[in-house]
């Protein structure tokens, strides 16, 4: 169970009492969190999702309620914050900071179907085309630099094969990514995990879980999609999947020839990124709470796949 702050009705109806969103009628919290404690809470006029920060950076908050805010603006499927009477969104219950969002539909697509990854790679390219123009700032933790600081921390843990693989993709990113030309910049999920979209049949419903989002190059964005969304078992990209997210997302905001050029590094990096961050976990920093891990060896294996098979051909792009 993921609700590590418990809360009584009372505390959360006078929480309410702030908002117009009507009166207290269900409490229930959420399992499957990692990081945060979350609630469903039902009143009598709406479907709410509370969340209280557990960890993390909680100065950074206010980037977040921005950017979620402005891509709901946008008219973008995300959870825009809920603003109190004073047009506050963010504040403090239980001692840890609070937000409440609108309970969007939908469920986890577990096997995407084709017109899922359309309308995701659609949804993205919209997403990415918009946030060019975010005027917020948050650097991406989980870049180049990144690698570069952590990768040593975990090589102990690693045989000898691994050890020199990990090393040598960090030394190659560096050289592809410092003599690259830059990148398309620009607001990023950071982590967008079919877990973290909600789907109703075809249709989007929500993309959610924000708490990774920055600022960076729109290229690791739409490498971490294609490394989840288009990625079979064995670590071996989907041609169906790939093509349809690829065309989708082109149709929206074409990729530049410098990202097609680095494209295939960075499917790679993307994948070192996750197969270090969960190593972190499993070796290095374990979470605050009694939760299972993700299994590191899952990014290794599409790191392993790209490196054999490497990346498919990128469909050209068409503009909608």
């Amino acid at each position: 169970m993921a609700v590590f702050t418990p809360l009584s009705d009372a505390q959360v109806a006078e929480f309410l009492s702030h908002f117009d969103v009507g009166s207290l009628i269900a409490l229930e919290g959420v399992a499957g969190g990692t990081e945060n404690t979350t609630f469903f809470v039902t009143t009598d006029r709406r479907e709410l999702v509370l969340t209280l920060f557990e960890q993390g950076e909680h100065e950074e908050l206010p980037f977040f309620v921005e950017l979620l805010d402005y891509l709901d603006e946008h008219r973008l499927p995300v959870p825009g914050t809920v603003h109190d009477r004073d047009g506050i969104a963010l504040h403090s219950l239980a001692d840890k900071p609070a937000l409440l969002f609108p309970r969007l539909p939908g469920r986890h697509p577990l096997s995407p179907n084709a017109e899922q990854c359309r309308v995701l790679g659609d949804t993205l390219g919209r997403m990415h085309r918009v946030s060019q123009h975010f005027p917020g700032h948050r650097p991406n933790p989980r870049d180049l630099n990144w690698l570069k600081a952590m990768h040593h921390k975990v090589l102990a843990y690693l045989s000898a094969d691994d050890q020199t693989l990990m090393k040598d993709e960090v030394e190659i990113y560096q050289g592809v990514f410092g003599d690259a030309p830059g990148l398309p910049q620009g607001a990023l999920h950071g982590d967008l995990f079919r877990d973290n979209t909600l789907f109703e049949g075809n249709h989007l419903g929500g993309i959610i879980d924000f708490y990774n989002g920055c600022t960076g190059d729109l290229l690791f964005d739409l490498a971490i999609v294609i490394n989840d969304w288009a990625t079979e078992s064995d670590g071996r990209l989907n041609a169906e999947r790939h093509d349809i997210i690829l065309n989708a997302y082109q149709a929206r905001r074409p990729l530049s020839d410098t990202e097609c050029t680095v494209w295939p590094f960075m499917l790679r990096m993307t994948a070192l990124r996750y197969w270090l961050s969960r190593l972190l976990v499993v070796y290095v920093d374990p979470p605050a709470h009694d939760l299972t891990p993700h299994d590191p060896e899952q990014f290794r294996t599409i790191l392993k796949a790209r490196l054999e098979h490497g990346a498919l051909p990128l469909p050209e792009a068409s503009h909608a």
